[in-house]
């Protein structure tokens, strides 16, 4: 029988926080306090990076045993089943991507059939690819103009309901383009396939991307300093290309989303399983279970209900509400999924998923 592995679930309610987070702040304002504003920056590209590198992991815990026994006619059907899914992730995000733009669901489907074309090779054949994808990126900058279809100052893309707009946005320029941010997802795939339930490996691997992640930090800001020599205009360019905001996604910024990925995850596992019995570990358990309703609701009705009350205030708040908002946000979440899980199953969404693709 599978083991049940709760940290995973965990790290999956941390990202969708993180998320909800670094959304508010985009929306309703981040101007304020220097101390929150850090706190909230934290967060940027690091939780939407996590969400993705638990979806590889959750297709390779998804396919492990089918792969293992070699059992051609469960991985059919198991692949069948993923994509189908990855269909109706694609189409959800669409559905609502004119009251938010940011929307990764859409992105996340492409991600997903991606994954599905190396699903019967090797972890290692994943990892390579997530390579590939990560530096081929730099050279696909050369050619193209990255700046093409955004108005940056509204957060505006141009020309996203054109075929050429659309694609260009899905692919290299978006929020989340397929490339590179397949990466996260075929790390986790890869990461998905080790010893989870090992906690010899667990360790290891928390304190190796913990490092990693440390290294990278003091790489970019290190980097910056002395290349810049103090000049600020300097500074502001290589932030761009050795900095590790996820716009655009350049390798430094990849490496240290796939490193503070594994360091959450692995460090949930742990914590997890040494305080299996706790009411807080079950709780974020049951969010972490129903983090597609929690994200499309931070927008339907996080988002909606503060712009229902006053539009002209939006992307006007200090980022003091921003963030207080999205704290209690979270913590409703987590209410809702106690209550919820105590009738049902499933979340709503995620049952609709399930219903409609079986």
């Amino acid at each position: 029988m599978k083991k049940k592995i709760t940290g995973i679930n965990v790290a999956r309610a941390l990202a969708v926080f993180g998320m909800i987070i670094v959304n508010f702040k985009l929306v309703f304002g981040e101007s304020g306090r220097a101390w929150v504003r850090s706190f909230a920056g934290v967060f940027d590209g690091k939780a939407a990076a996590t969400f993705v590198v638990l979806a590889g992991m959750g297709l390779a815990l998804m396919t492990n045993k089918a792969l293992k026994d070699g059992d051609i006619g469960e991985l059919k059907i198991l692949r069948k089943k993923i994509a189908v899914r990855a269909l109706f992730l694609f189409a959800a995000g669409l559905s609502y991507i004119a009251i938010w733009p940011a929307d990764i669901l859409h992105y996340y489907g492409v991600y997903i059939l991606a994954v599905l074309l190396l699903m019967r090779r090797s972890g290692k054949v994943a990892l390579v690819f997530a390579l590939v994808l990560i530096f081929i990126y730099p050279l696909l900058m050369v050619f193209w103009d990255y700046e093409a279809g955004w108005n940056f100052i509204s957060l505006e893309y141009q020309d996203f309901w054109t075929l050429k707009g659309f694609v260009r946005n899905l692919l290299f320029n978006g929020f989340h383009p397929v490339v590179p941010w397949t990466a996260f997802m075929l790390t986790g795939y890869w990461f998905g396939k080790q010893e989870l339930n090992n906690e010899k490996f667990v360790k290891k691997a928390c304190w190796i991307s913990l490092i990693a992640f440390f290294a990278i930090q003091c790489f970019s800001y290190g980097a910056i300093s002395y290349l810049s020599g103090g000049d600020k205009e300097a500074a502001a360019v290589l932030r761009e290309i050795l900095g590790t905001s996820p716009m655009p996604p350049l390798p430094v910024y990849m490496l240290n989303g796939i490193a503070v990925s594994f360091a959450v995850i692995s460090f949930s596992i742990l914590i997890a399983r040494r305080y299996k019995n706790s009411k807080v570990i079950d709780a974020l358990d049951k969010t972490g279970q129903m983090a597609l309703t929690f994200y499309v609701m931070h927008v339907v009705i996080g988002m909606g209900l503060a712009e229902a009350v006053d539009f002209s205030k939006m992307g006007n708040y200090p980022v003091e509400f921003s963030v207080l908002y999205a704290l209690v946000f979270c913590l409703l979440c987590v209410w809702f999924a106690v209550v919820w899980r105590k009738y049902w199953n499933t979340g709503p969404l995620e049952w609709l998923m399930k219903r409609l693709t079986g």
